[in-house]
Formats: C-alpha cells, structure tokens, sequence
C-alpha cells in the first residue's frame, strides 16, 4: 500500500477501536466490566475511572462486584452508577457493590439488537467519510505534480481500503447481534 494512503488506514482503524468501545458498553445479558469504562468517580476532586479505585471481578455470569479500595468510595462509586445509562440499582453491603444483570427480554434484546445496527451505520459513515477525505486530497495531488493514472491507481487502493473496514463493521455488528439475541 502507498504510504500516501497510511494516514487514511489509521484513522479507519480508529473508528474501528472506537466501534468496538461502543460495542463493549452494551450489556448482553451477562455481566461484562466494560461497561464500567466511561463511569468516573469523584476521587479527591478528582474524576477518576472505577477500576483506578478498586478492584472490579465478575463473581458470577450475571454480577459485577466492585470493591473499592478505600472504604468512603462506596456512595461516590454507587452516585456514579445511580447517574450513569447502565440502567441497573447498585447494591451496597458496606464493603463491597454488586451489579445484578436481569434477563433481557426479548423486547429488550430487539432495541439493543437495533442500537446495534445504528452504531454499526454511523461506523461506516465516518469509515466513508475519511474516503472522501482522501479522495478530495488525492484529487489535488492530481492537480499538482502526480500522473493521472497514479491518481486512479491510488483512489482504487483507498476503495478497497474502505471496503476491508466496512466488512470488518458488518462483522463486529453480526457478532455483537448474535450475542445479545442468545438466550
């Protein structure tokens, strides 16, 4: 590949990570500890991640147990969750949170499985956006001091660049999907 079109891959690959972050925060039904990640705890005047203030495990398929390390972070950890878009009543026992996921519903799963396939759109327009990003710029070059050829050979490898990263979105969108509709 042409290092001119490097730049282009990268900020492709990014809004791959970046999908696949978005994917993580959804809860299928099992307890999973990213969901976690964009939570913030006041630590000290401090916005601080969860798992920087204790110690975060999955004890069972469907809890999330939190155990922070000082003990006067339980009701800034439990606001934190109250506040959140998780969607789930942190219990405290003095020492230690648990997170119980309830079974999805069908009806449930159907609205994730929908999120699901928003997300994985947005995905593939801001992957068909750097696209055009790079075309734009290599039409410029064109102008300037590159063959028209070299152009044409270049915006064809930008194409198939673009194609790779929107199999790789419809894949993580099919894996995700058929995880929240599992039972």
């Amino acid at each position: 590949m042409d290092s001119r079109l490097q730049v282009y891959e990268d900020r492709m690959r990014k809004a791959i990570e970046y999908l696949e972050g978005d994917y993580n925060g959804i809860r299928a039904g099992r307890a999973n500890p990213h969901i976690l990640d964009k939570l913030r705890v006041d630590y000290y005047g401090t916005p601080t991640p969860i798992q920087q203030v204790g110690n975060v495990t999955v004890p069972e398929a469907r809890v999330i147990q939190i155990a922070p390390w000082e003990k006067s972070l339980i009701k800034s950890i439990e606001k934190a969750i109250l506040t959140s878009d998780i969607g789930i009543n942190p219990s405290n026992d003095g020492s230690v949170i648990r997170l119980v996921f309830p079974e999805l519903t069908e009806e449930r799963r159907k609205d994730l499985a929908k999120d699901v396939r928003k997300k994985a759109e947005e995905g593939k327009v801001a992957i068909r956006n750097i696209r055009r990003d790079g075309n734009d710029a290599l039409k410029k070059l064109g102008k300037a001091d590159t063959s028209e050829d070299e152009v044409k050979q270049l915006e064809d490898q930008l194409q198939k660049l673009t194609d790779k990263y929107i199999k790789e979105v419809d894949a993580l969108m099919e894996k995700k999907s058929k995880e929240i509709m599992t039972v």
